[in-house]
């Protein structure tokens, strides 16, 4: 008798048989560490809660609809270090084949930002995502300062953090092949409609455009995706009477938050930011901030020696090779603040992302011009 013929051609087992069952393939997971840039604040959804570039760009990862699993790690507030440490543990039980790491923007508003601490947790969180085979995304992001607007004494320290951040983002994604969106200047961000009433998050169309960036620059490093992200928007943009509503109910609580750590701590670089331009001296703060970003990449070289030499001297030739230290000077370079005045100290970091990634970039998966959003 001729066994009964299974559905798909194979053989039924037989009677009193028993037949191993098949395995559920592991499901395709993207994982998304971050702040409140990643958690989809300025995107909400009906009944509550935010969605954000990672839920949109999630699904339109793999290579069949809806095939990529996000879990969004993110949450309002996170320091670069409070990834490391609390994020990158859970994120690595997961197994993720995608990693996002958008993080800095927060460190640049503490008084006690420190370079050195926010390359090393970076480096930390890539290169370990990194080694587990995912693919991990980073960004340059724009400075905080310009976004809100400040006057220039109170901005030009915030810039030169953020410069700073974006410089060590833009090498620790070089160091490791990772895929990294050139955000800071794309004409996009200057566009009112793309910024959430606060000024600081993206509004959904920015979280679209941002999506669709990470989206163009996977493509482009041939990594399976489908259609980009709509941008289409399911809600209606900000408009100035709910950003004069934001601030006169949620904003004002959300600047004082900050305002406790940081206005000290800013207010004194804002009166060296006086002090020095009134002598002639301002570019001494950003050669000091410069100092201090080829330090902390230098001390990052440092600890990969003892791993073997394969990845390269930063602190010597940057993310793309010789030459790329001397581009880091005075004005178009990282930030940090030791040395130039005592005052320095919260002065670290970076003015303009922008310049600099245009400089550090294309590294290995970093894709130049790619999409809407690489620049």
């Amino acid at each position: 008798m001729i066994p009964e013929q299974a559905p798909g051609g194979g053989r039924s087992p037989a009677p009193g048989g028993s037949r191993s069952p098949t395995p559920a393939p592991a499901p395709v997971r993207f994982v998304a560490l971050g702040d409140s840039l990643t958690e989809g604040l300025g995107d909400p959804v009906l009944g509550g809660g935010w969605r954000g570039w990672a839920a949109l760009l999630a699904g339109a990862l793999g290579e069949r609809p809806g095939g990529v699993e996000l879990v969004n790690l993110a949450r309002s507030g996170a320091l670069a270090a409070e990834l490391a440490e609390r994020q990158l543990p859970m994120a690595r039980t997961l197994g993720p084949r995608f990693a996002s790491l958008v993080v800095g923007a927060n460190d640049t508003l503490r008084a006690a930002f420190a370079i050195e601490r926010v390359a090393l947790a970076l480096d930390r969180a890539h290169g370990a995502l990194s080694a587990d085979g995912a693919v991990v995304l980073t960004a340059c992001l724009p400075d905080p300062g310009r976004m809100l607007g400040l006057p220039a004494p109170l901005a030009r320290p915030l810039a030169r953090r953020m410069r700073a951040v974006n410089t060590v983002v833009h090498a620790v994604s070089a160091r490791y092949q990772g895929v990294h969106l050139h955000l800071a200047e794309h004409p996009w961000v200057a566009e009112r409609a793309c910024w959430s009433v606060d000024r600081l998050h993206p509004s959904e169309r920015g979280h679209r455009l941002l999506a669709r960036g990470f989206h163009a620059a996977l493509a482009a490093a041939g990594l399976p995706v489908g259609p980009p992200p709509a941008l289409t928007l399911d809600g209606p943009p900000p408009t100035r009477t709910g950003s004069a509503r934001w601030m006169a109910t949620r904003g004002t609580r959300w600047v004082a938050d900050r305002c406790t750590d940081l206005l000290p701590g800013l207010l004194g670089l804002a009166l060296q930011e006086c002090r020095h331009g009134a002598a002639g001296a301002g570019r001494m703060l950003d050669t000091a901030a410069d100092q201090a970003t080829r330090t902390a990449l230098a001390a990052l070289d440092g600890a990969a020696g003892a791993d073997g030499a394969s990845h390269g001297s930063h602190a010597a030739k940057g993310p793309d090779g010789p030459g790329e230290s001397d581009a880091l000077d005075g004005s178009e370079g990282p930030d940090r603040v030791d040395g130039a005045d005592e005052a320095d100290e919260a002065d670290r970091p970076g003015r303009h992302g922008g310049s600099d990634d245009a400089r550090l970039g294309k590294t290995a998966a970093t894709v130049n011009g790619a999409a809407t959003m690489t620049g």
